[in-house]
């Protein structure tokens, strides 16, 4: 079974995730956040969700979340190094927050 074709580009369809990276209800995030190196990412995610008041989680999950969410929705357009990227910010965001890295065995 064919694929469906992808929507036109700038309907609302494709619009929908950049409008909750930019004004989610949990953390206000930075200009270009993603665009960064893998330290600068996690960084600026952490003091984006301690600085946030609205969050409903803890501010590593808040930070996590939001990570996490731009990864999946940038999907198939991510380059490999970007993802990459993307995988490194993950490992150093538990690291700032004290949490075993990926493939890390618990404490």
């Amino acid at each position: 079974m064919p694929t469906p074709p992808a929507p036109a580009e700038g309907s609302q369809e494709r619009r929908w995730s950049r409008d909750v990276t930019e004004r989610s209800n949990a953390l206000d995030l930075e200009e270009g956040v993603f665009t960064r190196a893998p330290k600068d990412i996690a960084r600026s995610l952490k003091r984006s969700a301690e600085q946030s008041r609205r969050r409903k989680a803890s501010s590593f999950q808040s930070a996590m979340s939001m990570l996490t969410f731009f990864e999946n929705r940038a999907g198939r357009g991510l380059t490999p190094e970007r993802r990459r990227a993307l995988e490194q910010a993950k490992d150093e965001l538990r690291r700032l927050y004290g949490r075993p890295t990926k493939g890390t065995p618990p404490a």
